[in-house]
């Protein structure tokens, strides 16, 4: 690269010297040529002119003599001519053995009264002549010059030029040379350094000594490094940092590029999968399960979150699978083990069941006796008082433990879904038709103000028990309204039904909890009411089961909004 740089900025300076050597030799010839010439030929004119004065005026000498005379004294050879253009006499030969110079350039110019100048090369001797004319009585005279003398001179002042051009080229040849190798040798130090921080030497550094503009470059790139190595370490920082905080994670991280091959994976990961998570690899070899392969594929081919339940990677374990798209593609997959969770999620709903199971038995046997206890006692006193208290609160109890069986075997999907193709105008009717004379009795009047044609698939019995815990709650929470309105609408792959009241209405606070189980809104007038604070928890894991969703809209004084959707049913 020296070389190259070296020679090819050593050819640049030479072809200036060449073409600024040309130049000076081509102009400064020509401007000494041109003036030498002027002042040749104004001196020849005014030898002519002088020349032509004496033969006007000299009548002491003939012509002939005038002629040699004067075009000894002028050192061109001089001519006379009369109005034919019949040589009369010349300095250096016999006019009678002259051809007719009527048809002269210059003698045609002088004939007509001016003076004629012309410039020729002399077909006899090849030596080219300066011939000046003047117009006298009787004719004209002529003074020819030979131009010989000019161009001798012209060459010697070219082979003068010429010797200074090549001295002036070898110095400034020899200048060149160190230039450019100086200047080679200060690129190739630019060269190297910048190889270095190619090779990943951040710490590489380049000192000007100079502040040209090869200077500058220097210094730009000296910055520039500076500022890779600060980026490079908060960089490496930010990655440890990272790293240290993935393989801290209990969960497994595996970064998958869009190749399908493995960037990354954490410690968590290792342990996971005991051929362990090879980089570069398919990701197929390291996780085979199905549903992690099509999350981590619906990820990458979408570029959006996918999330997916797989069993097989681990035999007895069960993880959540959640892949994030990654800006430069690929995505990241986080993989959560549930096996504990669900466990223990089991092991709370088993506990449910069972405690319920259990309670059912001297509940109803408590609330039995206190039953008969009632029916037989005649006493008004406190003891009726008293076993009115228990048969409440053991009726209570039942209705909790039996809601508590019924959420217990919904989430652990024991109960079984019939779900079949069934009308909106079905399940309505099916709502209105059971609370309709309890409605009536407490003076609450239901309706059913729109419906749609769109079936839907769904257990009837499950969603009536959703409409039956929607609707109790509207006539005890709502009854100030004195009307529940009941309808269904088209949705987005579905129909959503809703059940609307105009009683005081839900706090915004409360609605994103209003599905929990046991929660309630107004604690005192729930349990005034029986309320156990497992309907609307019962309503939504039945919604989850049909594969539906159940929220509310509520505005205080204004009334609430149940709504819930169905699926429509395959061919609708």
């Amino acid at each position: 690269m020296r070389n190259r740089i070296f020679f090819k900025l050593l050819a640049v300076f030479a072809l200036v010297v060449l073409v600024t050597a040309f130049t000076l030799d081509t102009s400064i010839r020509r401007a000494w040529e041109t003036s030498l010439r002027d002042e040749i030929q104004r001196n020849l004119i005014q030898k002519t002119l002088l020349l032509a004065h004496r033969v006007e005026i000299d009548r002491q000498h003939s012509l002939q003599d005038i002629i040699m005379q004067e075009g000894q004294a002028a050192g061109a050879r001089a001519t006379v001519i009369d109005p034919t253009g019949k040589v009369l006499a010349d300095s250096e030969a016999d006019p009678a053995s002259m051809e007719n110079h009527a048809q002269s350039k210059e003698l045609k110019a002088a004939l007509a009264g001016n003076i004629g100048v012309d410039e020729r090369r002399s077909r006899t001797i090849g030596i080219p002549f300066l011939y000046v004319a003047a117009p006298v009585s009787g004719g004209a005279v002529r003074l020819a010059y030979p131009l010989s003398d000019v161009e001798s001179s012209s060459q010697r002042v070219h082979r003068a030029l010429l010797r200074g051009s090549l001295v002036a080229f070898v110095i400034v040849m020899i200048a060149a040379a160190m230039a450019a190798q100086y200047t080679a040798r200060r690129l190739q130090r630019i060269v190297k350094f910048a190889e270095r921080i190619a090779a990943g030497d951040l710490t590489a550094r380049i000192a000007a000594r100079s502040v040209d503009e090869i200077g500058q470059v220097a210094v730009a790139l000296d910055k520039t490094a500076r500022k890779l190595e600060q980026s490079f370490v908060a960089v490496q920082t930010s990655q440890h940092q990272l790293e240290t905080l993935l393989n801290s994670m209990r969960d497994a991280v595996i970064a998958v590029g869009a190749d399908g091959r493995v960037q990354w994976a954490n410690r968590g990961m290792d342990r996971l999968v005991p051929q362990h998570a090879r980089l570069n690899a398919p990701v197929v070899e390291t996780v085979r399960d199905p549903q992690f392969l099509a999350a981590v594929r619906s990820a990458t081919e979408g570029q959006r979150f996918a999330s997916a339940r797989a069993v097989s990677i681990v035999p007895g374990r069960s993880f959540d699978v959640t892949a994030a798209p990654l800006p430069g593609g690929g995505v990241v997959a986080v993989l959560r083990d549930l096996t504990e969770t669900e466990r223990i999620e089991k092991t709370r709903r088993d506990f449910i069941a069972n405690v319920s199971h259990e309670l059912r038995t001297p509940l109803t046997s408590i609330q039995g006796y206190t039953e008969t206890l009632l029916d037989s006692t005649t006493d008004n006193g406190h003891a009726r008082e008293f076993l009115e208290i228990v048969r409440k609160n053991a009726a209570r109890m039942s209705r909790l433990t039996e809601d508590l069986l019924t959420l217990a075997r919904v989430e652990s999907g024991e109960q079984r879904f019939e779900l079949q193709p069934t009308t909106p105008t079905e399940l309505l009717d099916d709502a209105v038709e059971s609370f309709c004379e309890i409605g009536r009795a407490q003076g609450i009047e239901l309706t059913v103000e729109a419906v749609v044609a769109t079936p839907v698939t769904a257990d009837r019995e499950a969603i009536h028990q959703v409409f039956s815990n929607l609707i109790e709650n509207a006539m005890k929470y709502a009854g100030s309204g004195r009307r529940i309105v009941l309808g269904a609408r088209a949705a987005d792959r579905g129909v959503e039904f809703y059940v609307r009241d105009f009683g005081p209405g839900i706090a915004s606070e409360h609605l994103p909890r209003l599905f929990e189980r046991f929660y309630r809104v107004d604690k005192a007038r729930s349990r005034e009411s029986g309320g156990t604070g497992l309907g609307l928890a019962i309503a939504k894991h039945i919604m989850l089961a049909h594969a539906g969703a159940i929220r509310a809209e509520s505005e205080l004084n204004h009334g609430s909004t149940f709504l819930f959707t169905l699926p429509a049913a395959k061919g609708a």
